[in-house]
């Protein structure tokens, strides 16, 4: 029986030893195309991105629980968009802080016209001697002004209002709306297309060992600490790394076992020994 416990304890120091000696493969990227650190620019996928942050941050760790260490990323991109807007005929659009309607004539328009939509309430507030309200008669729509003798007299709205202000405008020109310049790209019979240019901004978020894609290139990404990011388009070379890691954690796994069950099988096999014979 000594025999026995003498070579499961030979067992178990020879897979403890193994245990404890063997090197854990970890991922590292073979020369990556990208290495680089928050605030630097990069070239990838034939498009120019910023690092724009490397963040550390711990999740878990509640009930008692061990928290986990996580690194994430971000890259931004700053690219010019085309936008248009469509101003329809008849309707009413704000430039330059006052209101107008959209007016186009004919069938085969090149042109529209901006008609100032004039504010009759507020130019009836501001004159003292007109009345807030105009007067509808049979033959028209008045205003009512009082003189400085009191007489109360009746003025035809369009003597009384100003003529409102008109801007014409054709396919290929250039006016400023919504605090920018933006070009009239088209007139039909239905309205008018306005287009300009926007800068937009394109945000990707990096997780540790996340497969991003930037441009048409598809990249691995790895944080090797809480500064630098690494990446690459081997995505094969990557995966070879995950099959040999998760080969490595199967062994000292079947080792942890053997270790277990060598020690358990020699303290059983020598408390046999003590246990009081019949014969």
């Amino acid at each position: 029986m000594a025999v026995f416990v003498a070579l499961f304890l030979a067992v178990a120091g020879v897979a403890g030893a193994l245990t404890a000696t063997a090197e854990s493969p970890e991922i590292a990227l073979e020369n990556p195309e990208i290495d680089a650190a928050q605030g630097d620019t990069i070239e990838a996928g034939g498009e120019t991105f910023s690092v724009a942050d490397i963040s550390e941050t711990e999740e878990g760790g509640g009930h008692g629980g061990a928290a986990t260490t996580v690194v994430t990323g971000t890259l931004e991109r700053e690219y010019t968009a085309e936008t248009s807007e469509t101003w329809a005929n008849s309707s009413t659009v704000t430039v330059d802080d006052r209101q107008w309607r959209v007016e186009i004539s004919g069938d085969d328009a090149s042109e529209f016209t901006l008609v100032e939509v004039l504010d009759r309430q507020a130019i009836l507030q501001a004159d003292d001697a007109a009345e807030n309200e105009t007067v509808t008669l049979e033959d028209g729509e008045y205003v009512a002004v009082t003189d400085e003798n009191g007489d109360r007299t009746l003025v035809p709205v369009d003597e009384y209002f100003p003529a409102p202000e008109e801007r014409t405008h054709a396919t290929g020109e250039t006016l400023e709306y919504d605090g920018q310049t933006v070009t009239v790209d088209d007139v039909t019979t239905g309205g008018a297309v306005l287009v300009w240019e926007t800068t937009e901004t394109e945000t990707v978020e990096v997780a540790q060992h996340s497969t991003v894609t930037l441009g048409d290139t598809d990249y691995v990404a790895h944080f090797p600490d809480a500064s630098t990011l690494r990446m690459s388009s081997d995505i094969e070379a990557y995966e070879a790394q995950v099959t040999e890691i998760e080969r490595f954690n199967q062994y000292s796994s079947g080792l942890s076992r053997v270790l277990v069950l060598s020690v358990l099988s020699s303290i059983m096999l020598a408390g046999m020994a003590f246990i009081p014979s019949r014969y």
